[in-house]
């Protein structure tokens, strides 16, 4: 992972990792009490993180990084994911560190953003 103290790069170490399907380093990232929310509300720990939302990352072709923005131990980071079929979505997750730690992500979807506009996702 990233320099100490470094958040930013810690985060982009973190979708570097999950493209390189590196479930050790992401696993190591998270605080031991993390938690992790999207709009469907489940709030689960790192155990139930990774027996219900770690999936092999082979059909990801490639992770767009808009923006990160850091205020001191939260960060927010917006990105668009481009599968290998071509299909792609936008997220905004907002992080939360222990120190260098990640101890809590909450993911907030919707449309996703294609030549300046955002487009509808299906569900």
């Amino acid at each position: 992972m990233a320099a100490a103290g470094n958040r930013a790069e810690i985060i982009r170490s973190l979708f570097a990792a999950y493209l390189a399907n590196d479930r050790a380093s992401v696993e190591a990232a998270f605080a031991e009490d993390f938690r992790f929310s999207t709009p469907y509300g489940e709030n689960i720990d790192k155990p139930t993180y990774f027996a219900k939302c770690w999936r092999d990352s082979g059909w990801i072709g490639r992770h767009e990084i808009e923006r990160i923005m850091v205020d001191g131990v939260e960060a927010f980071v917006t990105y668009r994911c481009v599968a290998r079929d071509g299909k792609s979505f936008r997220n905004t997750e907002f992080f939360v560190f222990d120190g260098d730690k990640v101890s809590r992500i909450d993911v907030y979807f919707g449309p996703s953003h294609q030549d300046g506009e955002l487009v509808r996702q299906d569900r």
